[in-house]
């Protein structure tokens, strides 16, 4: 399966770097060789030219989900052969598994930096910016885990318990949670909350929940999800998807 991932990328893809995107782009990873998010981000590569990766590449990295796909590793070389820098990537979402906060940032961090292509907007002007962040749905509310359960298990249970990756689920889940809290908080303090939409279903099960499962009917299954999601509206007090508020993500898209 890992064989024909990379041989898809790759062939659709054909060689394009970063600088070729047709938008500007920014995609997060992380590098298990040092241990450090990176963030490859068509804004940067004036400064940093070894992230001019082959788009193939950094795909391939930023979805190598541990236990799903291998890890992946490559170099980039300037335009006389010379190594710039190696990579050695895993799933971006290790680091940031809603990666909305990251384009806010690197928006923000061009504003501040007097871009022409931002000018006369403020680094705090959130009135002015427009942001949709869509989730790719998760079993949060299987209630799959519980105190009792977990607080016998060793390293293995926290890896492995109940048939599942627990551990990975705790990350990943509260660092996005927390991603959607932060960034509607800032939004309702600037006055600027309509400007912020995040659309995610946490409760999916089943087939539904598989990374993995990419046969005709799950697809056609996910795509019936997300026509009932655009007749909910997240509450951020539960976490539950709901009509909300007399208003929906229908609604709000339209708006």
């Amino acid at each position: 399966m890992a064989n024909t991932y990379t041989i898809f990328f790759k062939k659709k893809l054909q060689g394009r770097r970063l600088h070729e995107a047709v938008t500007n782009t920014v995609i997060p990873t992380f590098d298990i060789k040092h241990l450090q998010p990176v963030i490859f981000s068509s804004y940067q590569l004036k400064k940093i030219p070894s992230l001019n990766a082959k788009i193939s590449d950094i795909c391939i990295g930023t979805s190598a989900a541990p236990t799903y796909l291998p890890s992946h590793s490559f170099q980039t070389e300037d335009s006389e052969r010379k190594l710039l820098r190696e990579f050695n990537l895993i799933d971006g979402a290790v680091v940031a598994n809603n990666p909305t906060l990251v384009a806010i940032s690197e928006v923000t961090k061009e504003i501040t930096t007097g871009n022409p292509d931002f000018f006369p907007i403020k680094p705090m002007e959130y009135g002015r910016f427009l942001v949709l962040s869509l989730g790719t749905g998760s079993p949060k509310f299987q209630e799959k885990y519980d105190a009792t359960k977990s607080s016998s298990w060793g390293v293995l249970g926290w890896l492995a318990g109940g048939g599942s990756t627990p551990l990975v689920d705790v990350f990943t889940q509260g660092s996005g949670d927390m991603v959607d809290y932060h960034i509607s908080t800032v939004f309702q303090a600037l006055h600027s909350a309509d400007n912020y939409l995040r659309i995610q279903d946490d409760s999916l099960s089943g087939d539904l929940t598989t990374m993995d499962l990419a046969t005709k009917e799950n697809l056609e299954n996910l795509v019936k999800v997300g026509e009932k999601l655009l007749k909910k509206r997240a509450n951020l007090g539960t976490g539950l998807s709901e009509p909300y508020h007399h208003t929906t993500n229908e609604m709000a898209l339209k708006k």
